[in-house]
């Protein structure tokens, strides 16, 4: 995986604009503002190829990032709008649950999802709903925590455990602390992904 080598392909913002599936994808998951787009930008060290807002809920497309190198190892991340954004109209969150149950039931080739929670907090109840989804369809899924740079040392290893035992139960394929900050996990999250792609 050459972070170099990857390209913005393109946004969908409806699910019948979404293209067959013809590669493995790897979708980044998660509620808005936990640092999907940041994350990305950090794992193919690159600024700005994911577009970044501090303002919650500012992807509403699934936008698509393809590898590249040879045809035959090509692969494509999908950055996912995030839920839980509370001033959404009725309007776009119906939009946003129609997307992703376009995206996660449309047969798609999806090797892995990467779940992001903030490290800091209990995951709240629309995380949990997530989770759940996850397990119920069986799609394996890492447990990305985020924001993992604002812990203080002493809180870093009470909230790793409290955390991995809350998570448990869904069957992640693994917890990883990151962060887009210091870059801490991204080697492990790069292989992590290789595997799964590759698999």
């Amino acid at each position: 995986m050459n972070p170099n080598l990857f390209a913005f392909e393109a946004a969908y913002g409806t699910a019948g604009q979404l293209p067959a599936s013809d590669l493995p994808e790897v979708a980044f998951s998660g509620r808005s503002n936990v640092g999907k787009s940041s994350l990305i930008n950090a794992l193919l060290r690159r600024k700005s190829l994911a577009r970044v807002s501090s303002v919650p809920g500012k992807t509403i497309t699934v936008n698509f990032y393809r590898s590249g190198g040879p045809p035959e190892a090509a692969f494509r991340l999908a950055d996912l709008p995030g839920y839980g954004y509370a001033k959404r109209s009725d309007g776009e969150r119906k939009r946003w649950a129609a997307l992703m149950e376009g995206y996660f039931q449309g047969g798609r080739r999806i090797a892995l999802v990467i779940q992001l929670l903030d490290m800091r907090h209990t995951p709240s109840v629309d995380d949990r709903t997530m989770l759940e989804f996850l397990r119920e369809k069986e799609i394996p899924f890492l447990a990305a925590l985020t924001k993992a740079d604002k812990l203080r040392k002493s809180e870093f290893g009470q909230r790793l455990t409290a955390l991995t035992e809350a998570l448990a139960p869904f069957g992640p394929v693994g917890v990883l602390p990151v962060s887009s900050v210091t870059q801490a996990g991204l080697d492990e999250l790069t292989q992590c992904i290789e595997r799964a792609v590759n698999a």
